[in-house]
């Protein structure tokens, strides 16, 4: 309240005081773990680039004899090669899918607290590798694997990192998701 005198009368007027004032200050996110989803994108893109320009359709460079390859492959399906032979209109789903999913997480992160990184590393894992797959399917048409894994004969489907990032991402999300509360519980 403010006093003003104005010759022998006194007006008493009183200030508005601001909204921010009296407003809690706004509690820290989650989305800085964006810059854990940018390392992974750039990771992927990277090693996506460096196999496209080195290695032929379907070579193989041994890395590990007996257990793990370099081969430049192409996926036109989901994970694992789900959906590869379904004439095309599968790349328009998956990159919609990719663009919808991203931003349903990239929301979650922003409600999520920031000390919660159980749930803000797995997250940003999965935003990282949808973006990484998202960026080849707009480009390419399919997405870049090169991750050969195998014992004798037996060929796991070709990955990258972007397919390890959503994976990891995934079941983490839920290995926390069940067995989350109760280390919480535990600790306390």
């Amino acid at each position: 309240m403010v006093l003003a005198a104005s010759g022998k009368e006194f007006a008493c007027t009183m200030r508005a005081a601001s909204p921010r004032r009296f407003a809690m200050p706004p509690r820290p996110n989650a989305l800085p773990w964006l810059l854990l989803s940018l390392v992974v994108l750039i990771a992927d893109q990277v090693t996506k680039h460096l196999v496209l320009a080195h290695l032929q359709l379907h070579e193989a460079i041994p890395v590990i004899d007996g257990l793990l390859n370099w081969t430049l492959a192409y996926n036109e399906g989901a994970a694992f090669s789900f959906l590869a032979d379904a004439g095309g209109w599968q790349r328009w789903f998956f990159t919609g899918l990719a663009v919808v999913v991203s931003i349903v997480l990239v929301v979650w992160l922003a409600r999520t607290p920031r000390a919660d990184w159980r749930t803000a590393l797995p997250l940003a894992l999965v935003i990282g590798g949808a973006i990484g797959n998202l960026i080849d399917r707009l480009r390419f048409g399919h997405v870049v694997d090169f991750i050969d894994v195998y014992w004798n004969a037996a060929h796991f489907p070709a990955f990258n990192i972007a397919d390890s990032a959503i994976s990891v991402g995934a079941v983490i999300l839920v290995a926390f998701g069940l067995f989350g509360g109760k280390a919480a519980a535990a600790a306390r």
